[in-house]
């Protein structure tokens, strides 16, 4: 009499699916993964014992066992408001869009710069980085371990790693010029975070357009911030109280742009006729405020979209694949907040 072998309760695993089949745990891992010689009578008995105990196989275990992976991780520096960011959820946005097509997973990683907790790169076939505020240890372990590589918005010169960046000087100093040409010589800029690229190139534009055109660089024009409206609207109040105040401002964001715009509006301004304005982003919310506003149009789109082309071809290519850098141009967008002296 031949005796049915019982199906496990519970959890299925390779065991059971070899010890059903009477085969071993390898033949069951070369069966499910299409690997090396397996007897014919040997698979057959391992496909009938997966399909009686239903098993699935696990995703993990056969990249593991193949040496391949089509999980990627997008690494983004954690700031407050990052998931109300403009910036953040464009790149989220564009990055999941191309990943679907090209049937890549991929995994989101928020990373705290002021600690230095290791990347898990386990199970990673590749890793893009949205700048390297930092997380520049991260970037270096991960080309170390030899995982496929990428940095966008951030354009690093010293190290073996493919980047895509945008121009933020050029766009900061067209900015800057297109208001120095409207008559405009009292120009101040409210920075970002000087600690990341972006900002620090942007306020490189902003001086470089002024010393460009003899225009004399004033240190309490330049106001510092981290980006938040807070911190923007701090700023805007402080410019407008001075007796000497602008009659233009170059601010490093939109977002911040909006916040010193309704500041201004709130102290009794005229946008443009008592303050022109120009931003940096392209948001769209800059169309629909009381004034639309004049900005630096960043193509974060397509910056997100040529990372991850570039992570799938070194990804593909593997070994001997050669990192490349992109700065991907700007362009200036006029709308109503700036006017002719």
């Amino acid at each position: 009499m031949t005796r049915t072998k019982k199906a496990p309760s519970g959890i299925i695993s390779i065991e059971d699916v070899a010890k059903m089949a009477e085969v071993s745990i390898t033949t069951v891992s070369r069966v499910i993964n299409k690997k090396g010689t397996v007897k014919e009578k040997n698979r057959v008995k391992v496909a009938n014992a997966i399909k009686e105990l239903k098993f699935q196989p696990s995703v993990f275990a056969q990249r593991l066992a193949t040496g391949k992976s089509n999980v990627v991780a997008l690494i983004i520096p954690r700031y407050e408001g990052v998931f109300y960011s403009f910036y953040a959820l464009e790149l989220i946005r564009a990055t999941g869009n191309l990943c679907e097509v090209f049937k890549l997973d991929l995994l989101l990683h928020l990373t705290d710069s002021h600690t230095r907790n290791p990347l898990n790169l386990r199970g990673l076939g590749g890793v893009m980085f949205s700048d390297i505020i930092g997380t520049r240890y991260q970037v270096e372990e991960a080309l170390n371990s030899g995982i496929p590589t990428v940095i966008i918005n951030n354009y690093v010169k010293d190290l073996p790693v493919s980047c895509i960046a945008i121009d933020n000087a050029g766009g900061a100093e067209n900015a800057v010029n297109y208001l120095i040409s409207s008559g405009h010589k009292k120009i101040a800029h409210i920075s970002g975070d000087v600690a990341t690229q972006a900002a620090a190139l942007r306020l490189e534009g902003y001086i470089q357009a002024l010393k460009k055109n003899n225009i004399p660089v004033k240190e309490e024009y330049i106001l510092k911030t981290d980006y938040s409206r807070g911190q923007a609207r701090s700023a805007a109040e402080t410019l407008l109280k001075m007796a000497d105040a602008p009659t233009a401002v170059f601010v490093a964001s939109d977002s911040m742009a909006l916040e010193v715009m309704t500041l201004a509006r709130e102290m009794g301004k005229n946008i443009p006729t008592d303050l022109s304005i120009v931003g940096f982003d392209d948001n769209p919310s800059g169309l629909y405020g009381p004034v639309a506003l004049t900005t630096v149009r960043q193509p974060l789109i397509k910056m997100a979209e040529e990372g991850v082309k570039e992570l799938n071809r070194l990804m593909t290519l593997k070994k001997g694949a050669q990192p490349r850098k992109i700065i991907l141009p700007t362009e200036l967008i006029i709308r109503e907040s700036c006017r002719n002296l």
